[in-house]
């Protein structure tokens, strides 16, 4: 069966939030450590996002994908976190481990970047993080480029650097 998408509701946050915590785990497990990513739990991360809902809901946009009524993916989107008024700012793509390859992240990136262009943003960008290989190859053949930005993050106590990429929407 296809994959359908829709906006996201409150009532779907803390499964984003499991799915979130899954995703991450899957993705970033060959190069951070475990005790990295044992923390936030499903259900922390679930709350993290009820919290960042009441604050953004105004300005983001979440749109959660669905296969056979089973959530398996999710896209949030924002304005830019460097305060650029004509670029929004793809903040994350999750999928459930097992949708990897199946069209599902393509699907939600189409969806954001038509999303940023009805914001009327002429430009998008993301973080990823530099040793997440797949997902770098996944933005760059969805036509993003590095643009040379850098920044560090922590998750859990491992200090992560992450590479902007940029696309016209």
């Amino acid at each position: 069966m296809t994959v359908s998408l829709r906006p996201a509701t409150e009532a779907d946050l803390m499964a984003v939030g499991a799915l979130h915590q899954r995703s991450r785990v899957a993705a970033y497990g060959s190069f951070l450590p475990a005790e990295a990513l044992a923390e936030p739990t499903p259900e922390a991360m679930g709350r993290y996002w009820v919290e960042r809902w009441r604050w953004e809901r105004t300005d983001h946009r979440m749109t959660v994908a669905e296969r056979d009524g089973r959530l398996v993916g999710f896209s949030y989107l924002g304005p830019d976190d460097a305060g650029d008024p004509a670029t929004g700012l793809l903040n994350a793509i999750h999928l459930e481990p097992d949708e990897r390859g199946r069209g599902t992240g393509r699907a939600l990136m189409v969806d954001a970047l038509a999303a940023m262009r009805a914001r009327g943003w002429t430009r998008a960008a993301l973080w990823v993080l530099e040793r997440n290989a797949h997902a770098r190859r996944f933005y760059e053949r969805g036509g993003w480029t590095a643009t040379g930005e850098r920044r560090e993050e922590r998750i859990g106590p491992a200090r992560v650097p992450q590479l902007r990429y940029a696309r016209p929407r």
